[in-house]
């Protein structure tokens, strides 16, 4: 029975084989102008029809070997101007987005912002500094978190990041009793639109502009009320 159920993989996975050996990728048959319109055409659907962002190595697979997938996502961004929604590079891939213009229009229907799940997450102020923190400085232990704020940072507090998708688990740290460590996942780069944590704002760019300061965040002094904050001032992030 085991060697019939192995047989019956084995045919399916020929069959997969088979029908994407099938799959005409190259359109060597079209003219270069139709060509390169039908795979933008499989580029945009695949896209489109995708619950999650689309990378370069899946888009490889239905367009030619010599189709620039970066030149193709820039003839559809062009073709997209003047439409609600835009193609974005976003957690390592593509995805339609809708522009921030129409967010309030979104949120009035649906309850919910431009290109979100439709599950809206309450994040405290306190939580999207921890969060930035753990971006920027990932990976991090609870125990050093709680040292650049000043006060404890409390599990209830992580395990509303990681409830929200917007956190997970890291390696163990190295100091003695091996603490996990907390990095950001493919859901934070997603929320905030972010293509990799190469896109978060340069640090330096941020202090000239007097939004924050490394060396209050790193002496704990970059809120003096968290504690208390953290029963207010609520922001809305789409999960």
């Amino acid at each position: 029975m085991v060697e019939a159920a192995r047989r019956r993989g084995g045919s399916r996975s020929d069959d997969r084989r088979s029908a994407d050996q099938l799959f005409d990728r190259e359109l060597d048959h079209l003219p270069p102008e139709a060509r390169w319109r039908e795979w933008m055409n499989r580029v945009e659907a695949t896209i489109f029809a995708a619950s999650e962002p689309v990378g370069r190595e899946t888009l490889g697979r239905i367009v030619g070997k010599s189709c620039s997938i970066e030149l193709m996502i820039d003839d559809i961004r062009e073709e997209l101007r003047g439409r609600p929604y835009d193609l974005v590079a976003v957690a390592g891939g593509w995805k339609h987005l809708t522009r921030p213009a129409y967010a309030d229009a979104i949120r009035s229907a649906f309850g919910t912002a431009a290109g979100g799940s439709g599950r809206a997450v309450d994040l405290t102020q306190s939580e999207v500094l921890v969060l930035m923190c753990i971006g920027y400085f990932q990976p991090i232990t609870r125990a050093e978190l709680s040292s650049f704020f000043g006060k404890e940072i409390s599990r209830d507090l992580i395990g509303h990041l990681r409830g929200a998708g917007l956190i997970a688990s890291g390696p163990r740290s190295p100091t003695p009793g091996a603490p996990y460590t907390y990095v950001t996942t493919k859901a934070f780069l997603l929320e905030f639109g972010l293509d990799t944590l190469r896109a978060l704002p340069d640090f330096e760019a941020l202090e000239d502009a007097g939004l924050l300061s490394k060396e209050k965040l790193l002496a704990g002094d970059i809120m003096p009320d968290f504690s208390s904050s953290h029963q207010n001032a609520d922001v809305d992030v789409e999960e």
